[in-house]
């Protein structure tokens, strides 16, 4: 496991593509990524064009074994998955249903991990409507699951992306609500793996406490043996990193699965950003 060091809060750290933070790590170790890759709607200040090299040239870089994206629109999951090498595959539906709307992809190395099965689910009192929204939230929001078998340890494993609202407490509420329910449904033993978007801080709002207190998920930073980096807030803004600023961006585990180490991606390539959010990463074992 490649370790970068960290950059001081006051700058950016550029030009990193040929030095991972992590970058592939060996069995039986598992590298996962959460990764909200900022829309790329025509008219945005920051187009996805200019950003799409950037996105490119971390994941190269990284190469985790798993990756949750969120709001990517079809367009642009397919130009991540073109940039990641060929052994890479992704599932994932939008959240209007079919190509419409935003993603939440999951990528994954098909050398590394084989998918069983997989579903959609929204967010709301119909998640099995698609595009559905009935807690006040004008934006639709949705998580996609799939079960996995890892093929260096011949483990199975879950792994479910999502991304919780923006603006309306209630939503993110009865989301996090929700995602705890549809957790519960899976086998007790088997390991699940979440990443996601959720628009609230972490250790500091209603969701994470559903979600890893009521639903005893494990928060991959706090558990990690080694932060590799200091806990950056992970919307940026286009700002330089702000240390001890709020974690939106989590991958949470099931208790069992131990974690090696965390971090927070403050990746730019050429002066630009690859989103608005940094990434995040754990390295966790079954």
């Amino acid at each position: 496991m490649a370790i970068r060091p960290t950059s001081d809060a006051s700058t950016v750290e550029c030009d990193q593509a040929d030095s991972p933070l992590i970058g592939p790590v060996a069995p039986p170790a598992l590298h996962v990524m959460s990764f909200n890759l900022r829309v790329g709607n025509e008219g945005l200040p920051d187009p996805w064009p200019e950003r799409r090299p950037v996105s490119a040239a971390l994941l190269r870089a990284e190469q985790p074994a798993v990756i949750g994206t969120q709001e990517g629109l079809y367009p642009q999951v397919r130009e991540v998955a073109a940039a990641l090498p060929a052994r890479y595959e992704w599932v994932g539906t939008g959240r209007e249903g079919g190509s419409r709307g935003e993603f939440m992809a999951v990528f994954f190395d098909a050398e590394r991990l084989q998918p069983r099965e997989f579903d959609h689910f929204w967010l709301s009192d119909t998640p099995s409507v698609v595009g559905s929204t009935t807690w006040g939230n004008r934006v639709v929001r949705m998580a996609t699951w799939v079960r996995f078998t890892d093929l260096a340890t011949g483990r199975e494993l879950v792994v479910l992306n999502t991304h919780l609202d923006h603006a309306v407490d209630r939503a993110q509420r009865l989301g996090a609500e929700l995602l705890a329910r549809r957790l519960a449904d899976f086998d007790a033993d088997l390991p699940v793996i979440v990443t996601g978007d959720f628009n609230v801080p972490a250790q500091a709002s209603v969701p994470y406490d559903t979600l890893v207190g009521a639903a005893g998920l494990v928060d991959t930073w706090t558990a990690a043996e080694k932060q590799l980096t200091p806990a950056y807030a992970t919307f940026h803004g286009y700002r330089p990193p702000q240390v001890d600023g709020d974690r939106i961006d989590w991958i949470l585990v099931r208790p069992g699965i131990h974690v090696r180490a965390a971090a927070i991606n403050t990746f730019t390539l050429d002066g630009r950003w690859a989103s608005d959010h940094w990434p995040v990463h754990a390295v966790v074992e079954l």
